[in-house]
């Protein structure tokens, strides 16, 4: 589904929670203005510029992505603070809150790009599968919720996902080309794949664990930001650099998603 709209309506909230829960995923068009891109994607750049620096080796054999945008080793105390904020803003919330009403906690960020090595195609994948073995994916994709919400820096080729995927378990196609058995690779093309075009200002929300691919291709720079249910035991999983501090916190307008972290991180220590 696409949404053309510039906020979240107290009605699409509905609208926009079936649509995830049926579908896995929705889109909402030009939901960023011009000037609120363009403030994101210049701090993302100073981090992405230091990290290739510091990764210039894998950066030019496989890379085709980074983590831990918000954390201490690319960005300053205040270029990170202008992530928290745009991260936990009336806009982002107004999506997370769609599709996780109650104390959705923050997980991490990564970012996008195409990879500098040619040989590297897009490749099929749920994210669960780098955690777990095949039935432990089975279980998490019935009873785990993280979500994507990718928010493209420049406009690119975007996505390609597998349509209900988040709630039901590979056919015999879609599980041949996700683990490269039987002849398949796991960039070969999948009957039922969806394209998603994404241009800068969209928002594109999708499930962490339905079958997808980031398609390679165009000026591809999108920063993910990924969130998950407090009922999920995935607290453990959050690098604690990509939180803001305790005295960062009184610097962040709305801190309830970083929060929600922290009081789960310490449920656990």
């Amino acid at each position: 589904m696409v949404l053309k709209v510039t906020g979240i309506k107290e009605s699409n909230r509905s609208q926009l929670n079936s649509e995830y829960d049926e579908q896995g995923y929705f889109v909402i068009r030009n939901y960023f203005s011009a000037a609120e891109i363009s403030a994101l994607r210049e701090v993302v750049l100073k981090f992405h510029e230091s990290w290739k620096e510091d990764n210039i080796q894998f950066y030019r054999d496989e890379a085709f992505n980074s983590s831990v945008i918000t954390g201490i080793d690319y960005l300053e105390c205040d270029d990170r603070l202008k992530l928290f904020n745009f991260i936990s803003s009336k806009k982002m919330m107004d999506v997370v809150e769609s599709v996780i009403p109650a104390n959705a906690a923050f997980m991490n960020t990564q970012l996008f790009f195409n990879p500098v090595n040619p040989k590297q195609k897009d490749f099929w994948h749920r994210d669960c599968q780098y955690d777990h073995e095949v039935e432990q994916q089975k279980i998490a994709v019935q009873e785990t919720q993280v979500v994507h919400l990718r928010v493209p820096l420049f406009d690119e080729l975007g996505m390609e996902l597998i349509p209900g995927t988040h709630k039901r378990w590979d056919n015999e196609e879609e599980f041949n080309v996700r683990q490269e058995i039987n002849g398949k690779v796991s960039s070969d093309s999948i009957s039922g794949g969806k394209v998603i075009n994404l241009a800068a200002g969209d928002l594109l929300v999708f499930s962490a664990d339905m079958i997808h691919r980031g398609l390679y291709g165009m000026d591809r720079l999108a920063l993910d930001i990924l969130v998950f249910d407090p009922d999920g035991d995935f607290a453990d999983y959050v690098d604690d650099e990509c939180l803001p501090s305790i005295e960062m916190l009184d610097k962040i307008d709305d801190p309830r998603l970083f929060m929600s972290t922290l009081d789960l991180k310490a449920l656990c220590a």
